[in-house]
């Protein structure tokens, strides 16, 4: 996920019978009974055991149904929930029962200053935190994540995936450093070469506040390969997001270059690993992404159980540019796994 200082029904149609409710199964859906967030609007905030501390996190349930549970793991680090809202547009009429969460650190959680907190393997045991407390198990457990929530969603299959009916990774490379060579031998080169040298220039003299950095790489990067429309368009959803992303998290991890990775993410690769997860699992990739849509596709072959979805009008969020295909096949995904006709 990128950083971007700036704030910048007929579905059912669409998706035929794709876990359309019938009536009675919408009744059902919205039955809150036995749900102690009734309150709050299914908001919980869930304590996390850290070496700092305890920490709370937030997250917000939509939804009822036993059967198909997703736990949405947003991009980042540092992000937020908020750009992932386009799912309430098409889970609900699905029948799906969803889990917003800001990972610790984002906004809606605790924000501790610590920077030994922002590493990789601690994350995963948060997300194992969180599933535990959610009561989110084998027979219904979808986790989904995209971007830097990708490589969240690998690391914790890698470790916990006897607890997974499904897995998601939408737009994350498996690898950091294919990533980064992507960045530097096809996205930049497509660039304006003007453009890109006084980009270059910026960032060598680690002015990442100047705002001619983001002059520069909202037409010129954003606009091409995270959402594919102009930035005074771009969805509140997303708005919110970056309006409210935390770079105390994000830098550390990521780095501050926004055509590559160079945080402690820079070295992490488990190409290699994918086969040791046998869990159903989509990768959704998009032809205009700022990762490389060729190697999603081959890790959906790698994984032992994977299934390749490609946006072709789609960038980094396809959720937004290429709507239509993203949610339809997502939601075809779920479908499939839950009736017992995966990986057909």
């Amino acid at each position: 996920m990128t950083r971007l200082a700036v704030s910048v029904a007929g579905l059912l149609v669409l998706f035929g019978c794709a876990l359309r409710p019938t009536s009675t199964a919408t009744h059902t859906y919205f039955d809150n009974t036995g749900h102690a967030d009734v309150l709050s609007g299914g908001v919980g905030m869930i304590p996390v055991q850290t070496p700092a501390g305890t920490y709370q996190v937030w997250t917000k349930r939509i939804g009822n149904n036993p059967d198909v549970k997703v736990l949405l793991l947003h991009g980042g680090p540092g992000c937020t929930h908020e750009y992932l809202e386009a799912c309430d547009s098409y889970f609900p009429a699905a029948g799906v029962e969803y889990y917003y969460y800001d990972q610790l650190g984002s906004y809606y959680s605790d924000q501790p200053d610590d920077p030994s907190l922002w590493t990789l393997a601690r994350f995963v045991e948060e997300v194992e935190q969180v599933r535990r407390a959610l009561g989110l198990d084998r027979d219904n457990f979808f986790l989904y994540g995209h971007s830097w929530g990708g490589i969240l969603a690998m690391e914790y299959a890698l470790k916990y995936q006897q607890h997974l009916k499904g897995l998601i990774i939408s737009n994350m490379m498996a690898s950091c450093p294919a990533y980064d060579d992507y960045a530097e031998t096809v996205l930049a080169p497509a660039m304006d070469q003007d453009v890109l040298v006084e980009i270059r220039r910026i960032e060598a003299a680690g002015d990442y506040d100047n705002p001619r950095y983001m002059e520069l790489l909202i037409p010129h990067h954003y606009e091409h390969h995270v959402l594919r429309m102009p930035v005074s368009e771009w969805p509140d959803p997303v708005n919110r997001t970056f309006k409210h992303l935390n770079a105390g998290v994000y830098v550390p991890m990521q780095g501050p270059s926004e055509l590559g990775i160079s945080g402690t993410l820079a070295d992490w690769d488990r190409g290699a690993d994918l086969s040791k997860i046998v869990v159903p699992t989509l990768v959704i990739g998009a032809r205009y992404d700022t990762m490389d849509s060729d190697h999603m596709k081959w890790m959906a072959g790698a994984f032992r159980n994977g299934r390749y979805l490609h946006c072709p009008k789609g960038s980094h969020l396809a959720m937004y540019d290429d709507q239509q295909v993203y949610f339809k096949g997502l939601i075809q995904f779920i479908r499939d796994v839950r009736a017992g006709r995966f990986p057909r």
